[in-house]
C-alpha cells in the first residue's frame, strides 16, 4: 500500500502543468495512471495553435517507452473560433507487459521554428496478485468440450459443395459434347467426271433410240440435238467455246490441232445441220442414218484415252462449324476445370478451418 501511494505522488508531481507559450498550448493525459498487466490505456496529446500555424507531431514507432507498446494510433484536426485556431489531437492505445513504473518523457512537437515539449506522464503497471495461502483454489487446465456447430458455421461449405457438384455436371457434359462431336476433318473420295466421248456417246445415244427424229416434221430438231451434243463434246474435249463459234470457225480451229479425215466427216455433218436450219432442207432417212454413223465415227476417232484412266481422287473437307464447336468446347473444358480448382481449394480451405 505504501509503494501505491509513492507511485501516486510521483504522478502527479510530473503531471503538472503543461506547455504554454504564447498562443501555444499543449497538453499530454493518460486515462488512468495505473494497471494490470496486460490491460490497456489511452494516452491523448492535444496542440493548440493559431489557423495556419507551420505544426509538426511527435513521431512514434511501435513503443511509447520502453516496454509500453502502441496498439493503435489515431490523429486528428480540427478548427475552432471560426477557424482561427486549430487543434491536433494524437491519441495512443497502449499496454504493457511489465510490472513496473514507467516515466513517459514530455513529446515535442515543432510548431513553425520553435520547438514545444509537453508535461510528462507516469504509468505503473501491476502483477496480477496470487493468493498463496489458498493454492488449492488455482484451477487446473479445463477439458475441451465438444460444440455442434451451427448453420451459420457450415453454411460456405454447403454453398461451396453444391457449386462443386453443379460444375462437375457442367464439365462432365461439356466432354461428352467434345466427345460426340463431329469430325473436324473429313476425307472423301471424288468420282471423276465421266470422260467426254462417254457423255458424248451417251446423248448421241438418247437420239438414236428417239424414234420421232424419223418423222420429216422433226427434222430440224433432230440435227439440232446432234450438233449441241457434237459442240459439248469439243469444248470439253479439245477446250475451246464451240457452242458460240460458227461450222467455220469450229472447222478452221480444228484444222490446228486435229486430222483432215477426222475433219471431213465432222463438217459434212455440220453443213447439213446449217442447211436443215436456214435453208429448209430435208435430208434423206439414209442420209440422217450416216450423219449419226459418222457422228459417232468422228467421237471414237478423237476420244481422249487418258480420260478413261483417271482414279478417284480423295478431297479433305473441313467442317468449319464442327471446327469452331470444337474449340468452343475446348475453351469450355478450361475454364470450368479452373472454377473447379478454385472451388475444390476454397472448400479445402473452409473445412479445414472448419474441424480444425
Amino acid at each position: 500500500m505504501k509503494k501505491r501511494v509513492i507511485y501516486i505522488i510521483l504522478f502527479l508531481f510530473v503531471c503538472l502543468g503543461s506547455a504554454t507559450s504564447q498562443n501555444v498550448v499543449l497538453n499530454a493525459e493518460i486515462d488512468t495512471f495505473q494497471m494490470i498487466i496486460g490491460e490497456q490505456t489511452k494516452i491523448k496529446l492535444e496542440l493548440s495553435v493559431d489557423a495556419g500555424s507551420k505544426v509538426k507531431m511527435p513521431e512514434t514507432g511501435n513503443d511509447i517507452v520502453s516496454g509500453i507498446e502502441i496498439l493503435e494510433k489515431r490523429n486528428s484536426v480540427r478548427s475552432i473560433n471560426e477557424g482561427k485556431r486549430e487543434i491536433y489531437v494524437n491519441e495512443y492505445l497502449v499496454t504493457s507487459f511489465d510490472s513496473t513504473l514507467y516515466e513517459i518523457p514530455p513529446f515535442e512537437v515543432f510548431v513553425d521554428d520553435s520547438v514545444f515539449k509537453s508535461n510528462s506522464l507516469a504509468l505503473a503497471v501491476y502483477s496480477v496478485p496470487i493468493d498463496t495461502a489458498n493454492l488449492q483454489n488455482i484451477c487446473g487446465p479445463k477439458e475441451v468440450w465438444d460444440v455442434e456447430l451451427t448453420w451459420e458455421e457450415y453454411r460456405d461449405a454447403v454453398h461451396l459443395g453444391i457449386i462443386l457438384l453443379f460444375f462437375a455436371l457442367a464439365l462432365a457434359w461439356v466432354v461428352v459434347r467434345f466427345v460426340k462431336n463431329k469430325p473436324i476433318i473429313r476425307i472423301v473420295k471424288v468420282k471423276p467426271k465421266e470422260p467426254s466421248h462417254v457423255v458424248a456417246l451417251s446423248r448421241i445415244d438418247e437420239i438414236k433410240n428417239d424414234a420421232s427424229w424419223r418423222l420429216e416434221n422433226n427434222t430440224k430438231e433432230y440435227y439440232t440435238k446432234l450438233t449441241d451434243a457434237l459442240r459439248e463434246y469439243m469444248h470439253n474435249r479439245f477446250k475451246f467455246n464451240a457452242a458460240e463459234m460458227t461450222t467455220a470457225e469450229i472447222i478452221d480451229y480444228l484444222h490446228k490441232i486435229e486430222s483432215k479425215e477426222n475433219i471431213a466427216e465432222l463438217r459434212e455433218i455440220l453443213e447439213v445441220a446449217d442447211l436443215v436450219k436456214f435453208a429448209k432442207f430435208h435430208p434423206t432417212m439414209n442420209e440422217k442414218d450416216l450423219n449419226m454413223s459418222n457422228a459417232i465415227d468422228y467421237v471414237n476417232a478423237t476420244k481422249n484415252i487418258e480420260e478413261e484412266k483417271q482414279e478417284p481422287v480423295e478431297k479433305r473437307i473441313v467442317n468449319k462449324r464442327s471446327l469452331f464447336e470444337k474449340r468452343m468446347l475446348i475453351a469450355s473444358i478450361i475454364a470450368i476445370v479452373i472454377i473447379l480448382i478454385a472451388v475444390v481449394v476454397l472448400l479445402t480451405t473452409d473445412l479445414y478451418n472448419l474441424f480444425s
